[in-house]
């Protein structure tokens, strides 16, 4: 490569616009969506509020660790892609689709035939009414699965390549199809917890069946050409997974510890319970910004680095977490303010929403300044093939402050819910810090990932 071919910028202004823009309105149709489930079952009551809340933890714990390997697809994609190999990234492609595939009707058959013992032992004693709704609503999330998938693995491979519009569409019609399948199901057929389950699991299938129908394209440089490289090659996989696996510990280990703070939140009552559903929904919001940010990383960085632009390759992270920081600052104050006209939207008790409005401040002003650091920042690391470090940080920093912290002082300090997310916050400044460290010395741009 030339020295003139290197001082040309990877990613345009307008490049990185057309990228991060589809990726900021795929973030808030999803988070839409998660927020009309509560909104919409709300009406039917607070047990079905909680029984949602408590599934979702479920399903947000399996849901990390596939995209946490389509993560792995989508670095190893992003630098072949970078390296204008254009034979091995269509291969990794294609193996990336078979690793979710098989992940995915793995976990979906365990759900199915283990549910009410992963209820009760997850969440333990919880009352009959929140049972009969969680075990309706995980059911049929399981079915979704395979489908979650394939629409992680897709939408990976387009984000890769640097093109964030089709994941963005196909979002947008899963929002409509999940926000219209709610009100038929809930109110028009009144089927509460099953109706959201079955509109949210329909628009999962539009959107895996879309999305991958697109990855075929003669077009595309990633489409699979035949099912004969679906199957299964032993390097290429071992590559993905090399990304894949640790990041998926990490996501993996880290939800196991927001589960188990579930299960200490579901010994406070339901209106803990439903505060604290309805506080995550409303947050999700406000980290939009910080979440776009983070999808970027992956295909920005990994090409920069594909392509051997280390100097790139930090400055669009640094410009990027700048991004990100400056955006969060925005939604979190505005969340600080509105904070009991958002509650106010949900059918919840006077007790629970103060109990909302309390943590929803005291989450905007940490989020404000140490989200970013902890969640934006390491896609960064993952990209330069930096997995182990981050998932060993965000182990040890999940258990050891998350956890540890939130029993403390719910137990100990009697803080209630409060003292659930104060554990949360001094977790983010923990893996912030260890995370700017590391990524200011440069160790994470010298591994090697293809």
């Amino acid at each position: 490569m030339t020295a003139t071919a290197q001082s040309q910028p990877l990613f345009s202004r307008q490049k990185l616009t057309s990228l991060i823009l589809p990726m900021l309105l795929e973030q808030i149709l999803s988070v839409t969506m998660g927020m009309a489930d509560t909104l919409m079952v709300s009406g039917v009551g607070e047990a079905a509020v909680s029984s949602v809340s408590l599934v979702d933890s479920i399903n947000v714990l399996i849901i990390q660790i596939l995209a946490a390997l389509a993560t792995g697809g989508a670095v190893i994609g992003s630098q072949y892609l970078g390296r204008r190999d254009a034979e091995n990234a269509r291969r990794s492609a294609a193996q990336l689709y078979t690793v979710l595939a098989v992940s995915t009707v793995t976990v979906m058959v365990l759900t199915l035939c283990f549910c009410r013992p992963i209820l009760r032992g997850v969440f333990g004693r919880i009352d009959d009414d929140v049972m009969f709704y969680a075990e309706q609503y995980l059911i049929v999330s399981a079915i979704s699965y395979p489908f979650i998938g394939a629409y992680n693995a897709g939408a990976a491979l387009f984000r890769a390549q640097g093109n964030s519009r089709i994941s963005m569409l196909a979002s947008l019609v899963m929002n409509i199809i999940n926000i219209c399948g709610n009100a038929l199901l809930i109110y028009g057929f009144k089927m509460g917890v099953l109706g959201a389950a079955i509109a949210t699991l329909v628009g999962r299938i539009f959107a895996a069946v879309w999305v991958f129908w697109q990855q075929q394209q003669f077009e595309n440089p990633l489409r699979i050409g035949s099912w004969q490289e679906m199957l299964p090659e032993k390097e290429m996989i071992l590559r993905i997974l090399g990304i894949g696996i640790p990041s998926g510990l990490e996501n993996g280990m880290f939800q196991i510890g927001k589960l188990c703070v579930s299960s200490l939140t579901s010994t406070l009552g339901t209106s803990a319970i439903a505060a604290n559903a309805v506080a995550g929904s409303i947050t999700s919001l406000a980290n939009i910004p910080g979440n776009t940010m983070s999808l970027a990383m992956i295909p920005v960085v990994g090409q920069c680095l594909g392509a051997g632009e280390k100097k790139q390759a930090r400055r669009y992270a640094l410009l990027l977490l700048g991004i990100a920081v400056a955006g969060l600052a925005v939604t979190n104050i505005s969340m600080f303010l509105a904070a009991p006209l958002l509650c106010a939207l949900f059918s919840l008790t006077a007790e629970a929403t103060a109990m909302c409005v309390q943590v929803l401040r005291w989450f905007a002003v940490f989020s404000s300044f140490f989200w970013a650091l902890s969640f934006t920042l390491p896609n960064a690391l993952r990209a330069g093939g930096d997995a182990k470090f981050t998932m060993g940080v965000s182990i040890v920093s999940m258990w050891l402050f998350r956890v540890m912290l939130c029993y403390y002082f719910v137990g100990q300090l009697h803080l209630g819910l409060l003292g659930v997310w104060l554990g949360m916050f001094i977790d983010w400044i923990c893996r912030g810090a260890l995370f700017l460290a590391r990524f200011w010395r440069g160790k994470w741009m010298e591994h090697k990932v293809i």
